[in-house]
């Protein structure tokens, strides 16, 4: 089977922990059938390069995956009733929501010092010579 990027559909990803990402795709095969992948990518010890490993889900075993998948998990969470399961998610919502803030904070930073620019070039339209550059005589500190 071809490793093309191009035969991909639908893709949804997840970092788990610092080393690891877990890559769910929809692949299509050239001749437009479907079938999805789950993908463990994982940093190597050396930091040279990842180690992947892949598993491939075919149309006619998606809802057998999933059941099993659903059982595996129920049971898990039977088997350590103490364990909560959901810190890393919150963890990990509460790192992408930062993230999140500080690009728009970026955003907005950005978008105020053009303005700031542009409000300073229309108070003080003499600023500029005729070549369009800011001489240093020009500028008053």
């Amino acid at each position: 089977m071809d490793n093309r990027r191009e035969d991909i559909v639908f893709s949804k990803k997840f970092k788990a922990g610092r080393r690891r990402t877990y890559f769910f795709d929809i692949r299509e095969t050239r001749g437009g059938d479907k079938y999805a992948t789950i993908t463990e990518s994982k940093r190597r010890d050396n930091g040279d390069g990842y180690d992947r490993h892949k598993v491939f889900i075919y149309k006619e075993d998606l809802t057998r995956f999933r059941d099993n998948l659903t059982d595996l998990i129920e049971e898990m969470k039977a088997q350590m009733p103490d364990y909560d399961f959901d810190e890393f998610a919150r963890r990990a919502e509460e790192r992408d929501r930062l993230y999140q803030e500080q690009l728009a904070a970026e955003a907005t930073a950005s978008e105020n010092q053009i303005t700031e620019n542009t409000t300073a070039k229309a108070e003080n339209p003499g600023a500029e010579n005729h070549s369009g550059t800011i001489e240093e005589d020009d500028l008053s500190w």
